[in-house]
């Protein structure tokens, strides 16, 4: 009886993660003010703990901060958080993540993100883009701890850069995840 109480818990958080609405959206200007400054201090953190983020920071056109991503599921999973677009330290835009996961998963997590954009095309193609999705495009490349200890900026060719931080929680399994990225408008 635990197991399903625990198993309704986690699926109705997935899609409540996966449908909620945009809090730029619903706020307006102070919550982006809020999300710009969260994605700054982010960042920050990042920068702190990864060099190779710090060293590929001003040579990037643009770097897309998620601050805060929740995750959770069991056996059905979702995703949902919300950043900025950073274009010279100045917000240029917002946007949501969303995603879904089905297979051998349990657990809940939160992390942040930030993708750095290397090149004007991978930009503009993401910019351009109804709705990115990680992986169909430009290249994408994960940074893990190991990478970013042992590459220079000098041997960096792709189109885009991801680092995931600040991870919270426990998230177990195998899973085929999907992971879409969407511009949001604050009123």
């Amino acid at each position: 009886m635990r197991t399903r109480s625990i198993t309704g818990v986690l699926v109705a958080i997935a899609f409540i993660c996966a449908a909620h609405p945009s809090v730029a959206q619903e706020k307006g200007k102070t919550e982006a003010a809020k999300l710009t400054t969260e994605s700054k201090a982010a960042l920050q953190k990042l920068y702190a703990s990864a060099e190779l983020a710090k060293l590929l920071g001003p040579k990037a056109q643009a770097i897309l901060v998620f601050p805060k991503v929740t995750k959770a599921g069991l056996g059905i999973g979702g995703q949902y958080g919300e950043g900025s677009l950073l274009k010279n330290g100045t917000a240029a835009a917002y946007y949501k993540t969303t995603g879904a996961s089905f297979g051998l998963q349990a657990g809940s997590q939160q992390y942040g993100y930030a993708m750095f954009f290397m090149n004007a095309k991978a930009l503009d193609e993401f910019a351009s883009a109804s709705g990115f999705e990680v992986g169909v495009g430009p290249s994408v490349v994960l940074v893990d701890e190991g990478m970013a200890k042992t590459t220079t900026t000098n041997t960096l060719k792709d189109d885009i850069y991801a680092f995931v931080f600040g991870q919270k929680g426990l998230m177990a399994g195998l899973g085929i995840q999907g992971n879409k990225i969407t511009k949001i408008t604050p009123k």
